[in-house]
């Protein structure tokens, strides 16, 4: 546990009592502050009661006159479209509203670090598509090479979770939108920014929010060094806006559209080969195409995110290539769980919006697609003209009919359920092709969440395959 510093006789109110509001509070108790605790689920409160905190319903009259500072949970609203009503009673109370990644990097440098030969470093991974599994791979690789690292924060434990630093630490985190936005407190040894694309439209008020919130990671007090993805225009501006000039290499330029040139920092993948190249030089280089746990572009451009980090670390361009082949892969994310009959079956959950379903696409060849749910903000674009590979497609969900429309060109077959659209792939597919879900949709129509969805997809291959 990360205790809480500079908040010592202090009542902290805290929202939200899921893995990171306990986890919070229990910091802020270890830290000397008082954590006043709610959360709208009976159970949560209960929970957070037999832990001996006490929980105060934040909405009534004067709730927040001794209160110090409210901690938010990320999945709360505190600004679009419209504040909870806890946040709301903070605002108008003038009460900071604040998280625990910002109560993170206020707490975890001690005056144990005076001691230190090498001192802890934070590495802070953002972006639409991409960011667990370069926060992950940044994690594996550090580890294969006996770098002692943790992984925290969006993937893994909660940020106060981990452990007190040691010499020659790498924390590794992975933040989302809705964590960097609301951070008073955000200052990485190493940012990354992997790509942007349309999402949580409703929780940033559109696009501009969107980047805006993402972009606070390299803003507020600035990373030593920059990762940034340049194939899309934000990324391309965010890194011309941190970067001194073209030879300034404390900003990483990363590409999979492109081969970057000039006197900078760059790493990029093109037709499978990864490429380093430092003041006009190559540097290094990384045959991917036949690493099993990094397939298509979408997972080059992680794999040069993660290399890029893991150079600036110091790492050797050779010890992170041998990480990478025996990196896995995430759960629900491009996931080979069987390969049967000729037959492969891949789990990309994950894939909730358009832009990570066109990337799990091109991915593969020949393939039998699993898709649909819960549509997001923006409709479907121009998904059906990235589905060229496609033989056929199984879509779920309960507007499955509506989403089947939108596939113009493609060969879809409407099969509302999961277990329906399994069966029907497993006795269609033939040899050598690919039985992929990535369903371009939110789970929340028929899952709790991406994960059951594709826990639902895993069992389902296995009864329909027989095992």
């Amino acid at each position: 546990m990360i205790p809480v510093l500079g908040l010592t006789g202090q009542k902290i109110a805290v929202l939200g009592l899921g893995r990171s509001g306990l986890a919070t509070a229990r910091a802020l108790r270890a830290g000397g502050a008082e954590a006043i605790c709610w959360d709208d689920n009976p159970a949560a409160r209960e929970r957070a009661e037999e832990e001996g905190f006490t929980c105060l319903k934040l909405t009534r009259q004067g709730a927040f006159d001794d209160i110090a500072t409210l901690i938010v949970s990320p999945g709360i609203p505190h600004l679009y479209p419209a504040p909870n009503p806890v946040v709301a009673a903070a605002l108008s109370a003038g009460v900071p509203v604040d998280n625990d990644i910002s109560l993170f990097f206020r707490s975890f440098a001690t005056r144990d670090w005076d001691n230190f030969e090498t001192m802890p470093k934070v590495v802070a991974v953002t972006g639409s598509n991409g960011k667990s599994t370069t926060s992950a791979l940044i994690h594996h690789v550090l580890d294969h090479s006996g770098r002692r690292t943790q992984l925290a924060g969006n993937i893994g434990r909660g940020v106060l979770d981990i452990d007190p630093a040691e010499d020659g630490d790498v924390v590794v985190l992975e933040l989302s939108s809705y964590q960097t936005e609301l951070a008073r407190s955000l200052t990485p040894d190493i940012a990354v920014f992997t790509n942007l694309s349309p999402d949580h439209l409703d929780r940033h008020g559109g696009l501009g929010g969107y980047f805006a919130a993402k972009r606070r990671l390299f803003a507020e007090g600035g990373p030593d060094r920059a990762v940034i993805g340049v194939d899309e225009a934000e990324g391309s501006f965010l890194a011309n806006q941190l970067s001194m000039g073209p030879s300034d290499d404390r900003v990483l330029r990363i590409s999979v559209d492109q081969k970057l040139s000039g006197p900078g920092w760059n790493v990029f993948a093109k037709k499978g080969f990864l490429s380093e190249y430092r003041k006009g030089r190559q540097a290094g280089s990384i045959d991917l195409r036949n690493i099993k746990g990094l397939p298509g572009a979408h997972n080059h451009q992680n794999a040069c995110a993660a290399y890029a980090v893991c150079r600036s670390l110091g790492l050797a361009p050779r010890v992170i290539e041998q990480a990478f082949h025996s990196f896995g892969g995430l759960p629900h994310r491009s996931q080979i769980i069987a390969e049967t009959g000729g037959v492969t079956f891949v789990n990309d959950s994950k894939a909730t919006n358009v832009d990570a379903a066109q990337k799990a696409l091109g991915a593969f060849k020949r393939i039998r697609w699993i898709c649909g749910g819960l549509e997001k903000e923006g409709g479907l674009g121009d998904l059906a003209n990235h589905a060229g590979e496609v033989v056929k497609a199984y879509v779920i969900g309960r507007e499955a009919a509506n989403f089947a429309m939108q596939l113009t060109g493609v060969d879809a077959e409407v099969c509302s359920t999961m277990d329906v659209a399994v069966a029907k792939a497993v006795q269609d597919a033939q040899d050598g092709e690919v039985v992929l879900l990535a369903p371009a949709a939110a789970s929340f129509d028929q899952y709790d969440s991406f994960e059951k969805r594709g826990e639902d997809f895993i069992q389902l291959v296995q009864k329909h395959t027989k095992g």
